[in-house]
């Protein structure tokens, strides 16, 4: 049996957001596709960047996986920058260091979310920590596309 007032009839269409038009026309250019492929070979070239700098941290420089982590995503952001800023979204008319800036700031946040899957993994799964980062970027990169996309690259 239903609480009073809980059987509302809906006869009204549920409003459409303004976003969810703008989205179904980014999804039906090809321009967008292009720029995912590509910002997925960048983002590609930052994973191995990434895994190498972190995995020889760790492994060689016996230095703790966190540290490596950052480390490892500082020198991936300063690739993914360069090759984001001039083939992905060939933004390179912009002013560089807006684009940096802002670049970096949605590279922390996706970097954040990475950390967290990381510790997750390492210290609750008790995954190994290369496999962990690993797995931790691919986590995050939805996030960074997007941001990027939106904010740091956009025209």
């Amino acid at each position: 049996m239903s609480a009073p007032g809980s059987e509302v009839a809906h006869t009204e269409p549920v409003p459409q957001l303004p976003s969810a038009g703008r989205l179904r026309a980014a999804v039906r250019q090809p321009s967008n596709w292009m720029e995912l492929v590509r910002f997925g070979a960048v983002g590609a070239s930052g994973y191995v960047v990434n895994l190498g700098v972190f995995a020889a941290a760790v492994h060689a420089g016996g230095i703790d996986y966190r540290i490596a982590a950052v480390l490892a995503f500082f020198v991936a952001v300063a690739n993914n920058f360069f090759w984001n800023r001039h083939w992905t979204f060939d933004a390179r008319d912009g002013h560089a260091g807006f684009q940096a800036a802002r670049f970096f700031v949605v590279s922390v946040g996706a970097f954040l979310v990475s950390l967290a899957v990381l510790e997750l993994m390492v210290v609750v799964a008790d995954a190994p920590e290369v496999l962990a980062q690993a797995v931790a970027i691919v986590v995050a990169t939805p996030f960074n596309f997007v941001g990027n996309k939106l904010w740091s690259f956009r025209r």
